[in-house]
């Protein structure tokens, strides 16, 4: 049986890696078709060829780009506005377009929270995608965004209160911790076999390692702590409709 394909959406160039690297890696390494939008940034920007590095190492294409301002850097995208400050209709189509040509069966985004660190732009961005992949298989709904796809599952990536032990050293870096009661989280990914990846693909967003954000802490832990924090992945899940004939599992 061939392996869902999945589409990741994440607010910031380094999220993707951060929060699902490893789950990316073992579906690609899978054969399954992996893709990642990212919602803020644009080609041509440090951080874009820094992605672009990032999605060659974990095995998940090209860059795909909504193309809109980080909050705090405008000038990650010149000539347009911050995502939050965009037209949630618009911003909404143009993830549809992204959804209906990759033709996902699972979607993956930040959960409601916008992960532990509490994000404007991981909060919207979980917004317009949980709207997004519901629009997605309804045909009046933007139609010039082509044919419509329904995916199957939506899954968005959390952290367990249970975990806060292993996060203890971002939150002593002065990181929020936004985490859910552990009986929300439907889906706990040990991704150990895939973290070399994961870290090699973490360490390609080098402005994030040298101005000291989360890549940067990171990469200032002893391994073992690292690991501890990255070699597990936790995922809510949400289904957009009933499903007709059994379900599609992001654990597959």
């Amino acid at each position: 049986m061939p392996v869902p394909g999945l589409l990741a959406v994440f607010a910031h160039p380094d999220d993707e890696s951060l929060f699902s690297g490893g789950v990316l890696a073992r579906h690609a390494a899978a054969g399954a078709r992996t893709a990642v939008v990212t919602a803020t940034w644009t080609a041509g920007t440090r951080r874009g060829a820094e992605l672009a590095e990032a999605l060659r190492i974990l095995g998940a294409g090209e860059p795909r780009l909504l193309g809109y301002a980080d909050a705090e850097v405008p000038q990650s995208a010149p000539g347009s506005p911050p995502l939050v400050e965009a037209p949630l209709d618009e911003s909404v189509g143009r993830l549809v377009a992204h959804i209906r040509r990759f033709r996902p069966e699972i979607v993956v985004t930040h959960d409601a929270y916008g992960g532990v660190s509490g994000h404007p732009d991981h909060v919207h961005t979980h917004r317009v995608t949980v709207l997004a992949v519901h629009a997605a298989g309804l045909e009046r709904l933007y139609p010039e965004a082509g044919e419509p796809w329904q995916p199957t599952a939506l899954y968005l990536a959390t952290h367990p209160h249970s975990a806060l032990g292993a996060l203890g050293d971002l939150a002593q870096a002065g990181k929020g911790m936004r985490t859910v009661p552990d009986e929300r989280v439907s889906a706990t990914v040990d991704v150990r076999p895939w973290l070399e990846r994961k870290w090699a693909a973490v360490l390609a967003h080098r402005s994030e390692v040298e101005r000291g954000a989360a890549p940067g802490l990171l990469a200032g832990f002893p391994t073992d702590v690292r690991e501890r924090i990255l070699g597990t992945e936790w995922y809510i899940r949400h289904d957009p409709v009933s499903p007709v004939s059994g379900r599609t599992e992001l654990t597959a």
